[in-house]
């Protein structure tokens, strides 16, 4: 069984651009809607990400909707605890296989970290 975790320098969660998330506003009230939007900088990537290091500048700071949480994923999604581990992980491969790619060195390392 696998369990979650985040791999570092991966990033591909803070790519944020709205038009390939539609359904935003169904999981995020107004307030975080609005917040999302105004991370959103004009490449499509939070402007909080630091391509070069590939990590959050506000990482200790950031937003709820950013965090990989019991609480956060059961308000946003009606993920129950027991759940989340592995919609995290699916979350993630789809994620990283939109950014980087499905043979990708991130999805290489993200699957390891995980022991699949």
């Amino acid at each position: 069984m696998s369990t979650w975790c985040c791999v570092k320098q991966c990033g591909a969660c803070c790519y944020l651009e709205p038009s390939e998330r539609p359904d935003l506003d169904v999981y995020l009230t107004t307030a975080q809607l609005e917040q999302y939007l105004a991370l959103v900088g004009d490449d499509g990537w939070c402007i909080n990400f630091d391509p070069i290091d590939r990590a959050c500048k506000i990482y200790a700071d950031r937003p709820q909707f950013c965090r990989v949480e019991p609480e956060t994923f059961y308000e946003m999604f009606g993920i129950q605890p027991e759940e989340l581990s592995d919609f995290a992980i699916d979350c993630c491969h789809e994620q990283i296989e939109d950014v980087y790619g499905d043979r990708s060195l991130e999805m290489i390392r993200f699957d390891r970290e995980i022991g699949l």
